[in-house]
């Protein structure tokens, strides 16, 4: 989920901040001058020098500072940006969005069984799902480059269960993404990715929900790898 820091990105820190990826940044640490950063934007080299201080500020830029130029590395705030900016190219090139996600099965906290069991969610799934889902999630840790990939599900439109409210709170929407679970050579459909907008969960942790218990559907343990794959039309 985007904070309001990386809401507050610009065209022009987009730009600094492709030229410092395609440098290597997303890798390691990499050293930049202020001089040949500004032959890259096409701009001067106070330019570049404000830009890189204002990537440092939002905090999608670590950087130090040396008598001959400077060492930086792209943050992980800095590459969530970057694939915003990539989902947007995709739906603007591509007709058709196929995200695989791969992970391993885990024991989750029991957040989302409490949480698709409330009523003002409950009444919503089968209208909107075609399903009145299991009462339990599927808990997925994704591998490194899947959580880097799970930020291709901003180029796909999902659906959403609205928030509401009871006398004690309120209760903030989800967004589900229709999604293929395999396992081991047998596929389970339909599923979907749920996201709450509010969540505990880091962004390498994956939620599914389906009609059926997924675990006794693929017969799976904890540890076991998983592939879900999310196809729809951007």
């Amino acid at each position: 989920m985007s904070t309001a820091t990386e809401a507050a990105v610009g065209n022009d820190e987009l730009a600094t901040l492709k030229q410092l990826a395609l440098r290597g940044g997303l890798d390691g640490e990499i050293k930049v001058s202020c001089a040949n950063l500004a032959a890259d934007l096409d701009a001067s080299n106070q330019t570049a020098s404000r830009r890189l201080q204002r990537l440092d500020d939002l905090g999608l830029l670590d950087r130090e500072t040396v008598s001959d130029g400077q060492w930086v590395s792209v943050t992980d705030a800095g590459e969530r940006a970057l694939h915003e900016e990539y989902a947007a190219y995709r739906r603007i090139f591509e007709r058709e969005t196929t995200i695989e996600l791969d992970g391993e099965v885990t024991s989750g906290m029991g957040e989302g069984r409490h949480y698709i069991s409330l009523p003002g969610y409950m009444e919503q799934f089968e209208p909107r799902l075609g399903y009145e889902p299991f009462l339990g999630t599927l808990n997925v840790s994704l591998v490194s480059d899947s959580t880097r990939e799970r930020t291709g599900l901003d180029s796909v439109d999902p659906v959403e269960i609205e928030g509401w409210e009871d006398d004690d709170r309120t209760y903030g929407p989800a967004f589900c993404y229709p999604a293929t679970v395999e396992a081991d050579g047998r596929e389970y459909d339909p599923a979907h990715v749920i996201a709450p907008e509010r969540t505990h969960h880091d962004e390498d942790q994956l939620e599914l929900i389906a009609p059926a218990k997924l675990r006794e559907a693929l017969d799976l343990d904890d540890g076991d790898r998983v592939t879900v794959r999310i196809e729809a039309e951007s």
